[in-house]
């Protein structure tokens, strides 16, 4: 990175968006994409981008596009933040609607066997047969385990999702391996699935 530190980085990841203020002194509240928000809480630095624009909110008087958070805790099922460039309940409303990003590497390094999602998307997904069911899209929650979204190779551009992917369970009975240096997932999963 560029000695500036509030350039947006490269391998910023969207991880959640602001929802409101909380209180009157500035803390706001956020909606994590993650059950676990970890990565709201290893950095110290959000980056933010408007709800409706791909650019950099606008910088208004005292509202920086980069927060410099002061604290981050979880409070009532979501998490509640403070930032030194936002003294008051008013700086802390006119954020609502932002999404959050923070670098990649600011992540906590995962357990093993465990995988950020944005790792997974992009992968390879092949089969014991050595044949390649397509690319993991996305990932779905079911609360119980994720599931891998996977567009098939063959996959139209037109068709509905229900034709065009697979979705595979992400436990242990169906994957084999994941390989994220290598891009590729081995799984135990049939064409007729």
């Amino acid at each position: 990175m560029s000695g500036d530190d509030t350039a947006f980085p490269a391998d910023a990841v969207e991880v959640g968006r602001i929802v409101g203020a909380w209180g009157i002194k500035g803390a706001f509240k956020v909606q994590a994409h993650a059950a676990e928000p970890e990565a709201l809480f290893s950095s110290k630095r959000w980056f933010l981008r408007g709800p409706e624009s791909a650019g950099p909110l606008p910088r208004q008087a005292a509202l920086p596009t980069l927060l410099r958070i002061t604290q981050a805790r979880e409070q009532a099922g979501a998490v509640v933040a403070t930032a030194q460039d936002v003294p008051d309940r008013g700086a802390a409303e006119a954020l609502t609607g932002a999404r959050i990003y923070v670098s990649r590497a600011s992540f906590p390094t995962a357990g093993d066997g465990e995988y950020y999602w944005v790792d997974l998307i992009g992968l390879a997904v092949v089969n014991r047969e050595g044949v390649a069911l397509g690319t993991v899209t996305g990932l779905i929650d079911t609360g119980v385990h994720s599931v891998l979204r996977i567009r098939r190779p063959d996959a139209s551009p037109g068709l509905a999702p229900d034709q065009a992917e697979h979705l595979i369970p992400f436990v242990a009975i169906y994957i084999d391996s994941v390989d994220l240096a290598g891009g590729v997932i081995r799984v135990d999963w049939g064409l007729d699935f």
